[in-house]
């Protein structure tokens, strides 16, 4: 593939259509988005891995969303990785790319290095939420954190909150081209059965871990052939064709599924963004009185915050801050 095709290909989400499965689809290829995301901070392995395999997922789950909406992801466990946290902002206008960031929380000291990174998070909650905007109520679903991997617990919430069938086949890691610096690169398919009249829960109890919903609890009969033959070949992609750059997502759809009527639609770009900004830090500052305030003030004087995420720091005048501010916001540093 040509540099300009491989450039085209990064950082984009390609929706897709089996029309004879009655299966709808997403391919993502993270190249400087990921990269930016995890060379912020110096994560340990362990935590890298759980931070690709998160935004891979983000970024597939949250190409459906509308313009302006945000989708969150929110991985929470009692074990050394306390939290996995991602945004998704759709795009603010129709033909302008997404924004995606993402960061963890975790116990350093907890972090057993013979493990696997998702027995990392042990115990805990997988949740999805979205935020259709102002004067709209937020939606939240939660999962317990199940199976073997994120991608497991992305699989069992749509199965258990929105009864759909969903699989993902994610992979990342660092590249490397003769004569460049290495960098991260992540990619990954998403399959999902395309809802239908009369398609529900056919098991009072799941099949799944714990007594949670699968596939198989929701499918049953040629549904259910056309949703596991999909799985089949998806089976069969290889990691370097999920990541590229050498394969183009357009191609290696053929080479998946070119007996199933593969359809694609447009592809949305996705970079890095972040939210933050200095009005945002005082408005989270507005709750808290001036005697608050003093106790977050620093031996210079000033009142410092820094976003997780991109790593911004900001410096206030203790007096522009809180709901007894003296003067207008704005002395950020």
């Amino acid at each position: 593939m040509s540099t300009g095709n491989q450039i085209t290909w990064d950082d984009t989400v390609l929706p897709f259509q089996l029309d004879v499965s009655d299966v709808r689809g997403r391919v993502v290829r993270l190249d400087g988005a990921l990269d930016r995301i995890l060379n912020q901070h110096r994560y340990p392995a362990q935590i890298e891995a759980l931070v690709a395999e998160a935004a891979l997922l983000t970024a597939l789950i949250g190409q459906s969303i509308k313009l302006r909406w945000k989708l969150s992801l929110q991985i929470r466990g009692k074990g050394p990785a306390r939290l996995i946290a991602t945004d998704y902002y759709g795009p603010s206008e129709e033909g302008e790319p997404a924004r995606i960031r993402a960061y963890a929380s975790y116990d350093a000291e907890r972090l057993d290095p013979s493990a696997s990174p998702f027995s990392q998070i042990g115990e805990g909650y997988f949740a999805v939420m979205l935020d259709q905007g102002a004067g709209m109520t937020p939606y939240q679903g939660f999962t317990p954190i199940a199976g073997a991997s994120l991608s497991d617990c992305a699989q069992t919430y749509f199965a258990q909150s929105e009864q759909l069938p969903t699989r993902f086949a994610l992979t990342f890691g660092k590249s490397q081209s003769p004569g460049h610096a290495s960098h991260w690169r992540g990619g990954g398919v998403m399959l999902q059965h395309m809802p239908q009249v009369g398609m529900g829960v056919a098991a009072d109890f799941g099949s799944g871990e714990g007594g949670l919903l699968s596939h198989t609890d929701i499918l049953a009969g040629e549904p259910a052939e056309n949703w596991n033959r999909a799985n089949i070949l998806l089976d069969t992609v290889e990691e370097m064709e999920l990541i590229g750059p050498s394969v183009a997502p357009t191609d290696l759809l053929l080479r998946l599924f070119h007996e199933e009527g593969p359809r694609v639609f447009d592809a949305t770009p996705v970079h890095f963004g972040c939210s933050c900004s200095p009005d945002k830090v005082v408005q989270t500052m507005s709750i808290y009185s001036q005697r608050d305030i003093a106790h977050m003030t620093n031996e210079h004087g000033r009142v410092t915050a820094d976003c997780q995420f991109c790593g911004s720091h900001y410096e206030f005048d203790p007096k522009t801050l809180g709901f007894e501010a003296q003067k207008a916001p704005g002395d950020a540093g």
